[in-house]
């Protein structure tokens, strides 16, 4: 049977979520859990990649066990496996051609910078010793939405189609000392969150002109636009589908 596994984690200590060779993944110590747990060799996939020192606050994977009969007990069972930084917060029964990855409709992402130094925000927020103008960060993030080409925003090199995106929502706000960049869309390139904040951070800071940040989205080039922002600020924090996947019959 079909389960999606609800799951969130602190990404300082892994390389990102996919597994690679010589470098721990989030993907893989849950994998490796599973498969102990379960007592089969067990392949999980997920919604997306986080890339190295980024977090998740929500992130599903998909994965196909016997049925479950008591799935919050499994679920605590699991956690108990699992290293501090890993939890899983919900197990879930869907359809059994339902997908993690491909079904997903929306993928939101939150950037933390403080303006303060904060010792309970050391390895979760990029520290800044200047105050960015917000208004004119919003006025050029809510540019994004008139766009869908972001091959600017892209990882040079990236083995990818298609450079588009869909963009649903792009905005700062400031909570105190606290600054957060919110944005939602159907997908994400490599390194494209932290590449938009860290240019919109430019003309925040006054190093580049609203209008130039529509100039770098027409560029298609990435050299053009500004440096990408540290990977500890970066959280995944929701993932949306559509109803239909999930099994309400079986729900608790």
């Amino acid at each position: 049977m079909r389960y999606f596994f609800d799951i969130s984690y602190h990404g300082k200590n892994y390389h990102g979520w996919q597994i690679q060779p010589d470098a721990i993944t989030v993907q893989e110590v849950l994998q490796q859990t599973m498969s102990t747990f379960f007592r089969t060799p067990l392949a999980i996939t997920g919604a997306g990649r986080t890339d190295t020192g980024v977090h998740a606050k929500q992130l599903y994977f998909h994965v196909d066990v016997d049925a479950i009969s008591n799935r919050e007990a499994t679920r605590f069972k699991l956690n108990r496996f699992l290293p501090k930084d890993i939890s899983i917060q919900n197990i879930i029964p869907v359809t059994p051609d339902a997908h993690a990855r491909f079904d997903a409709t929306s993928r939101t992402y939150e950037y933390w910078i403080t303006l303060d130094k904060n010792p309970f925000l050391q390895e979760t927020a990029w520290q800044l010793h200047r105050t960015p103008d917000i208004d004119r960060m919003n006025t050029a993030a809510a540019i994004l939405l008139e766009h869908q080409d972001f091959e600017c925003f892209s990882r040079t090199h990236s083995n990818v189609k298609t450079f588009l995106c869909d963009i649903q929502k792009a905005h700062w706000q400031q909570r105190g000392q606290l600054l957060i960049f919110t944005i939602t869309a159907d997908r994400f390139l490599r390194n494209m969150v932290r590449a938009i904040v860290g240019t919109l951070m430019d003309i925040g800071l006054q190093k580049q002109a609203v209008e130039d940040f529509r100039r770098i989205l027409a560029s298609g080039d990435r050299t053009q636009a500004g440096a990408s922002a540290p990977a500890h600020g970066l959280y995944l924090t929701e993932v949306q589908y559509p109803d239909h996947i999930f099994l309400k019959q079986h729900a608790d």
